[in-house]
């Protein structure tokens, strides 16, 4: 099973005790880790302080670089982009701040959505950053995830580069014959290279279940390599969420 290109930017190789970890206990970490950050309410500033701390700590032990980790972040500029216009468009009380009238209701929503969304994809990051995309199908395979599930997902990572190949010889087609895409009148063009897009990647994927077919699949996937962890390596992984939910009932208990 093959990794795509854009993983491969995501992975960072290391023998760290992150990276060590089976991919289903770290699969397990980071949701625990993100059900807490949701839960958290946005008024506790000091709580998410504490989580990005936690994640500081995960990146140091697995020895991924700040740097590394910033640049991966950019993925959630569209929501970085729509929490910033909350405090403009909300409505409820306004307050002054540099001389802008903004919403209190929508800065504290511009807040929910960064401290939450970036904390969420923080940890999401560090996941891939430390496990193969193998070691990933491998892990909701062992978490028990529906089978078909996982072979979208493995169809998904295999035959994604190829059709983003041929999405790239279609634009050199279009290029080397004087076209370039200068506005409106050009959708059209696009359009049909979508619509011819889509029915090569639809001829393709026939092409390639019936190749499976004869070889003889089922419906079903042959079960890959088993992954199993012990409890020392459950107790490692667990102390992500477990730091986490211990920093919201301390939150819960002061403003009880």
């Amino acid at each position: 099973m093959g990794a795509g290109h854009t993983h491969h930017q995501l992975y960072r190789p290391g023998r760290s005790p992150v990276h060590r970890l089976p991919p289903h206990c770290k699969l397990v970490a980071v949701l625990g880790f993100v059900l807490v950050v949701v839960s958290t309410p946005r008024e506790a500033l000091w709580a998410f302080a504490v989580y990005a701390l936690l994640l500081a700590t995960v990146a140091a032990t697995a020895r991924v670089p700040a740097a590394f980790l910033l640049k991966r972040l950019l993925i959630e500029i569209p929501f970085v982009a729509f929490a910033l216009l909350m405090p403009f468009v909300a409505r409820g009380d306004r307050i002054d701040v540099l001389g802008l009238h903004l919403s209190t209701s929508g800065l504290w929503g511009a807040w929910n959505i960064l401290a939450k969304g970036t904390l969420g994809v923080a940890a999401s990051v560090l996941l891939a950053s430390t496990t193969e995309l193998r070691s990933l199908l491998l892990g909701l395979q062992r978490l028990r995830l529906p089978s078909l599930l996982v072979q979208i997902a493995s169809f998904m990572i295999r035959y994604g580069d190829v059709v983003t190949d041929e999405m790239r010889r279609m634009r050199v087609a279009r290029e080397s014959r004087g076209f370039t895409a200068r506005g409106v009148r050009h959708w059209g063009v696009l359009a049909r290279t979508a619509g011819a897009l889509f029915i090569r990647s639809y001829e393709r994927g026939e092409r390639v279940h019936l190749a499976m077919v004869s070889r003889g699949y089922t419906g079903t996937m042959p079960l890959i390599d088993e992954v199993t962890a012990t409890r020392t390596q459950w107790a490692y992984a667990a102390a992500l969420p477990l730091a986490a939910l211990a920093v919201r009932l301390t939150g819960w208990t002061l403003t009880g």
